[in-house]
């Protein structure tokens, strides 16, 4: 499929989406969210890919925020309407993707760029990176998910301070924060990610997917979270990565997952 603000790459199992609109510092509007959303449905039901890596180009900016332009003029109803499509076609959607997604964030991450790397599964800094909420200093919210999943991550005090104060804060001040995993130069970003990615792709590909969906509904209103996580375990027994894992760990020999 041909995009034109996003690049996709796929090689040994690794997928790279990268975010290419850099006289825009990468900023999200509305085309860049649907192609993203396509991007990642696509990857998604890709049997061959095992892990996504989500960054942007240059070396300014992961997402700068969003295309303000873009919304400037809207009515209350409209504003709504917004948040809730972005919410379900991207921010949802990817933290409720299947296959792992690892945001790689180069630089700013700003409004809807850091609330996008918090939708994904996890995160990893270069050193230059800048996180944000600005929106309070221009008269809104955050609206994609921001509110939601900032204070799950670095607690309310903090968030309150990060989004009432429309501050920036430091890539290691992130990490401090528990806002990123790692914080590495710049220049071994993509090389330490997919790293990461290979460790994650020795494992099953179905009892990630399981894991996934079980540590997510402890954060979803009105779900047991254990009770996910009891009935998630026990799908694990009926898949050939299960039956495969576990002969593999009694003969001593590497598992071979298919991830079916």
């Amino acid at each position: 499929m041909a995009y034109e603000n996003i690049l996709t790459d796929k090689q040994n199992g690794i997928a790279t989406i990268t975010i290419n609109r850099p006289s825009k510092l990468n900023a999200l509007n509305k085309q860049t969210i649907q192609e993203l959303h396509d991007a990642f449905e696509s990857l998604g039901h890709d049997a061959e890919v095992r892990v996504i890596i989500l960054t942007g180009s240059g070396e300014k900016a992961f997402v700068a925020g969003a295309d303000i332009a873009e919304f400037a003029n809207f009515s209350v109803e409209e504003g709504a309407q917004l948040a809730a499509q972005g919410q379900e076609l991207l921010f949802d959607y990817v933290q409720n993707l299947r296959t792992p997604v690892i945001a790689a964030v180069n630089g700013f991450a700003l409004g809807g760029g850091l609330e996008l790397a918090m939708a994904s599964h996890f995160r990893i800094a270069s050193d230059n990176a800048k996180m944000g909420l600005p929106e309070v200093s221009l008269g809104v919210i955050p609206g994609y998910g921001g509110t939601q999943r900032l204070p799950q991550l670095v607690g309310k005090g903090r968030a309150m301070e990060m989004i009432m104060t429309a501050g920036m804060i430091s890539a290691e001040e992130a990490k401090n924060y528990g806002l990123v995993n790692h914080v590495v130069p710049q220049a071994e970003l993509l090389d330490f990610a997919n790293g990461i990615a290979q460790r994650i792709m020795r494992n099953s590909p179905t009892a990630i997917s399981q894991a996934i969906k079980a540590v997510n509904a402890n954060f979803e209103d009105g779900t047991n979270g254990y009770k996910v996580e009891i009935k998630s375990f026990g799908k694990c027994f009926g898949t050939e990565d299960f039956k495969e894992g576990t002969t593999a760990f009694l003969e001593k020999r590497k598992a071979d997952f298919k991830g079916n």
